[in-house]
């Protein structure tokens, strides 16, 4: 089984502003609303492609029953916890006509240690040697800085393969438990390598370089528009981008995120993986807010996947 944890979820507003003007009244033209935060993302992407998953993490309020509900209704299990507090409304601006998306995050609820101590051993529970685990975005305030190398240690314990993506210091943090696969954008790499990536052949040279530092298995890393890369011990393909028409980058690395969940869990080779991971990614980057493309629309885009080998 797959698990996606979220311990900082959100509701998703997205709305399309034409010409989006600072200290000036700006009118929406289109508005939609989408239960969210990365992990989240992950399951609905998941569901699409036909597989199964448990969305958990942590839950508060009326905007935590509305996520739950809204999952539910799309056929999704789930495991949160719930929480006093709000869960965050996050507002997610598109701007059609100069090409710009910006995030205003809510902080959401606040959380203590043992709350999350708590919650881990419950999900701990649950889980079987062989499951996937998808440890992925940010943390609710008075989350310790080193709970994601927590939670991957533990569910590496329990028998799970552990997928992390963060960034910052808690990816930082996180690295320091071996966590299985992560997947850094190239952004993301430069920073935590302290210095600036932009080829292949150098984002390549650094995800080997996490390998070995931190025994990871496989990195992926996303580069944009301009592809990604996929990094094992024995092999290393770059997949160019796919020019596809943009409706929402929000939710594109997710996409991503759970297409590498799939072909974990289904035993697919690196080829299969690269093609599926580029395609599902494209076919998010084509819907507004952070809805799940349909996998008609993924499958039409497998074909046409170049890659390279490195």
């Amino acid at each position: 089984m797959i698990y996606t944890v979220t311990l900082n979820p959100a509701l998703d507003k997205t709305v399309e502003i034409p010409s989006l003007t600072i200290d000036s009244v700006n009118r929406i033209t289109k508005m939609r609303t989408d239960p969210g935060g990365k992990g989240i993302n992950v399951s609905k992407v998941i569901h699409k492609l036909g597989k199964k998953s448990v969305a958990a993490g942590i839950l508060g309020g009326d905007t935590g029953n509305a996520i739950q509900s809204a999952l539910e209704a799309m056929g999704l299990e789930t495991s949160f916890r719930f929480v006093e507090g709000e869960t965050r409304t996050n507002l997610k601006v598109v701007d059609p006509v100069l090409h710009t998306n910006t995030d205003i995050n809510e902080p959401g609820v606040t959380l203590s240690e043992e709350i999350l101590k708590d919650y881990l051993g419950e999900l701990i529970k649950k889980l079987v040697p062989g499951d996937i685990m998808v440890l992925s975005g940010s943390l609710p305030k008075g989350s310790p800085k080193d709970t994601y190398q927590t939670w991957v240690r533990a569910c590496k314990k329990a028998g799970a393969k552990v997928i992390l993506d963060a960034d910052g210091e808690l990816l930082a943090e996180g690295l320091k438990a071996s966590p299985y696969l992560i997947k850094p954008n190239d952004h993301e790499l430069s920073a935590l390598l302290g210095r600036t990536l932009t080829t292949p052949k150098e984002l390549a040279k650094a995800a080997h370089e996490l390998m070995d530092t931190y025994k990871i298995e496989k990195i992926a890393v996303s580069m944009g528009g301009a592809g990604a890369l996929f990094v094992t011990g024995e092999e290393t393909i770059y997949a160019e981008g796919l020019k596809v028409p943009v409706g929402s980058t929000v939710g594109a690395g997710d996409s991503v995120v759970a297409a590498l969940a799939v072909a974990e869990e289904t035993g697919m080779s690196l080829e299969a993986t690269v093609r599926l991971a580029t395609a599902t990614g494209a076919a998010n980057v084509m819907c507004s807010g952070t809805q799940a493309a349909e996998y008609d629309v993924i499958q039409g885009l497998i074909s046409k996947v170049v890659f390279h080998r490195l």
